[in-house]
């Protein structure tokens, strides 16, 4: 037996690695915090009321009290004001003042959000500016990211004004293969004179080809297309090259003498500084929040549960888990089955409206479904949730309440309008319940850790789930249901399925109770529905 002394060395070193990690993550935030609020500009936010259109809106400038101009500048769907926030100081820097507005149902602004509403709350918010005196239409710029750019667009060619810009703009035909169920209006209009076009590289040619279509006709002459290089839709959000050619068109466009220098993007650099700090606290917080132990005994009991048809506890049982053919096989048939109901069901109404989460409802009724049907086919093995403690649910939905909403305040302060409002608050508790079969089922199809490595656990986790990404696809692409949002957000999807997976994993190892890691893994979905699906 080795003394007690050693005991205390050999924990030392992990102590010590704590320490230090925990350290790095204050560290990083503190240095990140200092980056993100470091800027020159002057910047406001108000409410600008427009036909009934409360839009919060920023306004951005260089602090001089004249300026040779204004921006407005509109955001993307399931975007916000914030995310802007590099596009416009770009702009500011030609002494214009920007005004970027949170669309209804997005950031600040209330809903309700339809394409409809957003493009008639745009046209009553320039017209509004333009009665208070705000901006001079023949010293102004629309420009708009996707669904803004779109907007900009068909704004641009209602109100005269100097000029539009619009980035990865929406398609707005089917001329080029688009198919009719994507457009986010029926009603195409050419874009007006003076209007720069700028595509990203990876992206599908019809869609570029519908938007080098939109300088045709009337802006033929006076309209500029460009292919940023090794760009996506987001990161055109943030490319210097897509700042410079906006800076260009705007000084050509407003008869500007120069064009100035890029502005910094040392504030997203603190922002992504500050986020892996708060990465690097979030697993020491879950061990310490729930008490990092060995799997427990009830786990070795719902081994047996799971491996026994008869749904009673043997010890001794062999630990054997589905295979990863069978359980992808089981996701997929599923899966497909469910988006082809869905589709079935008349296009007017929705089974799942009652969620009045732009799209996030399609989201939630499908991880319903899935869920339950997933638990029905295995409803001998449910018998791996019985054993529980409410002491243990109550620690992984603090952890689940409290760890989000750390990240969800540091975006929000640095990076992107994340903080829950009032009325995304509402709507968790039904995304929540929508979520929890599912992630039952999925802990339920991994089987108890001892029967997995943590890396072949985690491997099937992520195939499972993009086995049913696929299948929503196919619903977009192959049956025209309209839900392209689902697609869009795929890379946010990705990151938060790294995440939200490893910290389940964390809650199942840490408790040995896998409703506890289920109610963990819903908790989360839910929040992240909510912030970054529109509210209808």
């Amino acid at each position: 037996m080795a003394p007690a002394g050693a005991s205390l060395s050999m924990k030392s070193p992990g102590k010590a690695r704590g320490a230090v990690r925990a350290g790095s993550g204050v560290l990083l935030c503190v240095i990140g915090f200092v980056l993100a609020r470091a800027t020159p500009f002057r910047e406001a936010t108000v409410i600008v009321d427009a036909s009934g259109c409360r839009m919060v809106t920023d306004i951005v400038d260089a602090g001089e009290d004249e300026t040779q101009g204004s921006v407005v500048l509109l955001h993307g769907l399931a975007a916000n004001k914030k995310i802007m926030s590099y596009l416009a100081r770009g702009f500011a820097l030609l002494n214009l003042r920007v005004f970027v507005p949170d669309m209804p149902g997005h950031g600040r602004t209330l809903g309700p959000f339809s394409y409809a509403r957003a493009d008639s709350c745009s046209d009553s918010f320039v017209r509004q500016l333009i009665t208070r005196g705000a901006i001079d239409p023949s010293r102004t710029i629309l420009a708009g990211h996707s669904m803004g750019g779109a907007i900009a667009v068909r704004v641009g060619a209602r109100i005269p004004v100097a000029g539009t810009i619009a980035l990865s703009p929406a398609p707005t035909a089917t001329t080029y293969g688009v198919p009719a169920s994507v457009l986010l209006f029926n009603d195409p209009q050419p874009a007006p004179a003076n209007t720069l076009v700028l595509s990203e590289t990876f992206i599908p040619r019809s869609v570029r080809d519908t938007a080098r279509s939109l300088i045709a006709g009337s802006a033929a002459t006076t309209g500029k297309y460009i292919v940023i290089p090794r760009s996506t839709h987001v990161s055109l959000l943030f490319d210097p090259a897509v700042v410079r050619a906006s800076q260009e068109w705007a000084a050509q466009v407003l008869n500007l003498k120069a064009t100035p220098a890029l502005p910094s993007r040392t504030p997203l650099a603190g922002a992504f500084a500050g986020l892996a700090g708060i990465f690097l606290l979030a697993g020491p917080f879950l061990r310490e929040t729930l008490g990092m132990t060995t799997i427990r005994a009830h786990d070795e009991a719902a081994v047996a549960i799971q491996t026994n048809t008869t749904g009673i506890a043997e010890p001794g049982s062999p630990i054997i888990a589905a295979s990863f053919g069978r359980v992808l096989l089981e996701v997929t048939a599923a899966s497909i089955v469910i988006v082809a109901l869905l589709r079935a069901f008349p296009h007017s109404w929705n089974p799942f409206a009652f969620f009045h989460v732009f799209e996030g409802d399609y989201l939630g009724g499908f991880l319903l479904i899935l869920g339950s049907i997933l638990l029905l086919v295995r409803w001998k093995q449910v018998g791996i949730f019985r054993q529980w403690k409410p002491t243990t649910l109550l620690a992984a939905a603090f952890a689940a309440l409290v760890l989000p909403l750390l990240i969800y305040s540091w975006l929000d302060l640095a990076a992107t309008e994340a903080w829950l409002t009032s009325a995304r608050w509402l709507r968790t508790p039904a995304l929540f319940l929508a979520a929890v079969p599912y992630h039952a089922a999925e802990e339920l199809l991994l089987g108890p850790p001892r029967a997995r490595s943590g890396r072949a656990r985690f491997v099937l986790a992520l195939a499972i789930r993009f086995a049913a990404w696929i299948a929503l696809v196919l619903g977009v692409l192959v049956l025209h249901n309209g839900e392209i949002l689902l697609v869009l957000l795929a890379p946010y999807l990705a990151m938060f399925c790294l995440f939200q997976r490893t910290g389940m994993d964390v809650v199942r190892k840490s408790t040995g109770s896998p409703l506890a890691a289920a109610l963990f893994g819903a908790i989360l979905l839910a929040g992240f529905s909510v912030v970054v699906f529109p509210i209808t």
